[in-house]
């Protein structure tokens, strides 16, 4: 399914939630990343084409796009990037932040009251389609900002929002976390490293 990305430029709206955002013994950002540069200053390459996309991931490259490639998604949804990005030395995330390993996930799942009851927690009150909106009572502000597929297909903005984690399973895949419109379940996955996904870090 390849949806249509808004072109609103304004950011969603974030309930009050204060940027950095207490779960339990966790600090999150309330925002995905939306950096196009390592930690060193060194630049991320950004992927517009699918050639482009598919190229970087094949060679096991960093990149990051916006989706659909509109600025304006980037500013309301923050970049999209594959594993590659988040796994690089250099660092992707701020310093005094890392992003989050599958361990950490599942700590906000089960402090949230497991994976049938966090999602809803961790959705935002709106942007999501067909009334999956969530309560965001964690402030944890999850929007469906879809993805980009390892083919370079954009997919699934408004249904659903994918975020990276730092732990690899093997050479060719690596586990997300996602949310979806569907439920209020919080769900973990592996898929290719070439996809394209959100990032968001906790506190060191």
């Amino acid at each position: 399914m390849l949806l249509v990305a808004s072109c609103d430029s304004k950011p969603p709206k974030t309930d009050g939630c204060p940027e950095e955002v207490t779960i339990g013994k966790q600090v999150w950002m309330r925002s995905n990343l939306n950096v196009d540069k390592f930690r060193n200053g060194d630049p991320i390459p950004e992927a517009k084409t699918e050639g482009e996309w598919k190229s970087l991931a094949q060679a096991g490259e960093p990149a990051w796009c916006n989706y659909d490639n509109e600025e304006s998604n980037g500013r309301k949804y923050g970049k999209l990037y594959n594993w590659y990005a988040v796994n690089d030395p250099r660092g992707l995330a701020p310093k005094g932040w890392h992003v989050f390993s599958d361990s950490d996930w599942m700590e906000l799942s089960d402090f949230l009251g497991g994976a049938e009851k966090a999602g809803a927690k961790m959705k935002s009150k709106t942007g999501w389609d067909n009334d999956g909106n969530g309560t965001n009572s964690s402030c944890f502000t999850g929007f469906p900002g879809g993805c980009r597929l390892s083919s370079g297909e954009f997919s699934a903005i408004g249904v659903d929002g994918y975020w990276w984690s730092s732990t690899g399973l093997n050479t060719d895949a690596a586990w997300f976390g996602y949310l979806d419109f569907v439920d209020g379940e919080l769900n973990k996955v592996i898929n290719t490293k070439g996809c394209g996904y959100s990032v968001r870090c906790l506190k060191d």
